[in-house]
């Protein structure tokens, strides 16, 4: 790596950043986890099926309720419109400066792939920086679009994805039987199925491989060019559109906002709430509840993002939050480093090598784990950041991307003078 010039690409300064931004990704990168834990904890049907695993009365099934209509899919809409704003973001103060910044994005993307490919193939299967790395290499060419055409395009690829669901939701009575059979069995898997990918994950590391690899190249290649491509290209495309009209950067006015977080109370999350139903109704019968019962949630989630984004960027504005916000500003500036930390705890945690609790905790005690992380990590976020200017993945993707190494500890007149 070389070493730093004044002449020489950098990023972005701490007295540059946007602190609305930050406070959104490290509430993003908290909620998250609320979705992802069932997955680290449960074999992976319950994710699409909340009957395909363990009690859902009572508690459990509440905890199941307000996560799927309040947090599934809607914190991955907020990472994905942020991912879209970054990219921006980069490229507008690069370029301002009069420097091209295709090599920067362009390296910034690959590794980014080759941090989501490791992660998915040697921790957990349920990746999606390497959907944000790919789908980032082309989202990159409508930096300069206006909102109104970032906007139009969003809607066309959510409108894209959508249709491809519903068609397969239609389609299915004439599906091969040997088509419809593999279909099936992937979303009501048997129990012989289930019994080994919980063995698997009981199991040791090497052990995990065998269902945690077939499980992660699924979701990089069916998964994506079926569903993601078309939901995450939208959204970051929203995302581009939204930062330009200065909504994530809390300067909208409060009516905007207010209509947002309507949207979101009086359409999205009805509408999830009918879908929630509709599938209770069937039964959870599949194919219908994965290509039909599924579209509530694809819409109506994005809605409840955006009232979730609104109610942030109205926090960033109220002094009374600002104990809070500033916490979730640290989370937010080492997101990266807090998300694969996510997934080394909660695989400690549920997998073999660590305590070996997958598949034996119902999800009561899996929110005890989850506000046991969100708390472990508002703590230590402020403390990390007063000693050292990016989390340690951060400062390692910066550095691989600049091709130099980067400023990493603070010193200590530095961190007396609170810089």
């Amino acid at each position: 790596m070389t070493t730093i010039t004044g002449d020489s690409p950098a990023p972005v300064s701490e007295s540059d950043r946007i602190d609305s931004l930050d406070v959104l990704r490290g509430f993003a990168v908290l909620g998250i986890l609320s979705i992802n834990i069932g997955s680290f904890a449960m074999p992976g049907a319950a994710y699409f099926d909340p009957t395909a695993w363990g009690n859902l009365t009572g508690a459990n099934y509440w905890i199941w309720w307000v996560s799927h209509v309040l947090a599934d899919l809607k914190f991955m809409a907020i990472f994905s419109m942020l991912f879209g704003a970054g990219i921006l973001l980069m490229a507008e103060r690069h370029e301002s400066r009069g420097r091209p910044s295709s090599g920067l994005h362009y390296r910034r993307m690959a590794w980014l792939i080759v941090f989501g490919l490791m992660h998915a193939h040697l921790l957990w299967y349920g990746d999606i920086l390497v959907w944000y790395g790919v789908t980032g290499l082309f989202i990159y060419l409508f930096r300069h679009r206006s909102p109104r055409t970032l906007i139009t395009c969003a809607i066309i690829s959510w409108i894209v994805g959508s249709s491809v669901m519903v068609a397969g939701g239609l389609s299915a009575p004439s599906w091969p039987p040997e088509v419809a059979a593999e279909i099936v069995g992937d979303l009501k898997p048997t129990a012989e199925v289930t019994a080994a990918e919980i063995a698997a994950y009981q199991g040791g590391w090497l052990q995990q491989m065998e269902h945690r690899v077939p499980a992660a190249v699924g979701m990089e290649t069916e998964t994506y060019l079926f569903w993601a491509v078309w939901r995450v290209s939208g959204l970051m495309l929203m995302g581009m559109a939204l930062f330009k009209l200065g909504v994530f950067s809390a300067k909208s006015s409060a009516r905007t906002y207010l209509t947002f977080i309507g949207l979101a109370l009086l359409v999205g999350i009805p509408v999830i709430s009918y879908g929630v139903a509709r599938n209770f109704a069937i039964d959870w019968r599949a194919p219908d509840f994965f290509f039909l019962g599924s579209q509530f949630n694809y819409w109506g989630s994005i809605l409840v993002a955006l009232g979730w984004v609104s109610g942030v960027m109205l926090a960033c504005r109220t002094p009374a939050f600002r104990s809070l916000t500033d916490r979730l500003a640290a989370v937010g500036r080492m997101a990266f480093t807090n998300y694969i930390m996510q997934t080394i705890i909660c695989t400690w945690i549920f997998y073999g090598h660590g305590l070996g609790l997958f598949a034996q905790v119902e999800r009561t005690t899996q929110t005890a784990v989850l506000l046991g992380v969100w708390a472990f990590q508002l703590i230590v976020s402020p403390i990390w950041l007063d000693r050292f200017h990016y989390g340690p993945l951060e400062w390692l993707w910066r550095s691989l991307v600049y091709t130099r190494r980067q400023r990493f500890r603070r010193s200590p007149s530095l961190r007396a003078a609170g810089v």
